[in-house]
């Protein structure tokens, strides 16, 4: 049912999501909440879902809909209204978010831009993933199906995730799976995304280092040098030139 008590509630929310915008984007801090309200497309959406939520609730047909159409036409977030969203989520910039019907988001969530919560087929029922609280989901990570994200975990960017995560875990790849640094699980509110392993990287490195190992025991029993092989050169990455100077 409406009710004062219900927009009473959505005006709380919404002074969450501004505080926990201003405190996890640097951009923000320093600047008034009218700002945020004014300027941040992910605050814009969060705001008009938990009206069309509420209306939605309320049983109120047709509206929720078109506020959810209108909300991503303006901000390039897609939210159903019967998505279920907790207290303080911030969505970083948010171009090319998309949150599904059954989607549910505990509090102190942070997303970025291109993240998707979404669905694996035509079933119904619960088919998209339950995201616990104090999770950070990095860009373009896509979670599938109906999955739980443990609490404080985090999602590499571009990370496919489509099975359970556990708490305390961070996740990578494609598949997603929980990986380790230095033999630890990373720690700390927020991953050092330029850092995370390369599960593939790690793989090939390994293999390398066999190889190699087997080339000097055959040449301490053959006394012939292995055949040397062409130079494998790396991907172009950060900081090398685009012209190739």
């Amino acid at each position: 049912m409406l009710g004062p008590r219900t927009f009473t509630q959505v005006a709380r929310e919404l002074r969450q999501d501004l505080t926990a915008a201003q405190e996890r984007d640097p951009a923000a801090r320093g600047i008034g909440r009218w700002e945020i309200l004014l300027t941040y497309p992910g605050v814009h959406a969060l705001l008009t879902h938990r009206v069309a939520h509420a209306l939605h609730d309320a049983g109120v047909p047709v509206l929720p809909r078109a506020m959810a159409y209108f909300a991503r036409m303006a901000t390039n977030i897609e939210i159903h209204p019967a998505a279920k969203i907790g207290e303080a989520l911030f969505i970083d910039h948010g171009t090319g978010v998309v949150i599904g019907e059954t989607a549910e988001i505990g509090d102190n969530v942070t997303l970025y831009q291109g993240v998707t919560l979404g669905g694996t087929g035509f079933a119904r029922g619960k088919r998209h993933p339950t995201v616990e609280s104090d999770v950070v989901v990095g860009s373009g990570a896509k979670l599938l199906g109906p999955i739980r994200v443990g609490h404080c975990s985090k999602i590499g960017a571009n990370s496919v995730v489509i099975h359970d995560v556990p708490p305390n875990s961070t996740v990578v790849g494609n598949p997603g799976h929980p990986v380790r640094v230095s033999g630890k699980k990373p720690e700390g509110p927020d991953a050092d995304w330029a850092h995370l392993p390369d599960p593939v990287a790690d793989a090939i490195r390994a293999l390398s280092a066999r190889i190699r190992d087997l080339e000097q025991e055959l040449e301490q029993t053959t006394g012939r040098k292995p055949q040397q092989t062409a130079e494998v050169r790396p991907l172009r990455g950060a900081g090398q030139d685009p012209a190739g100077g």
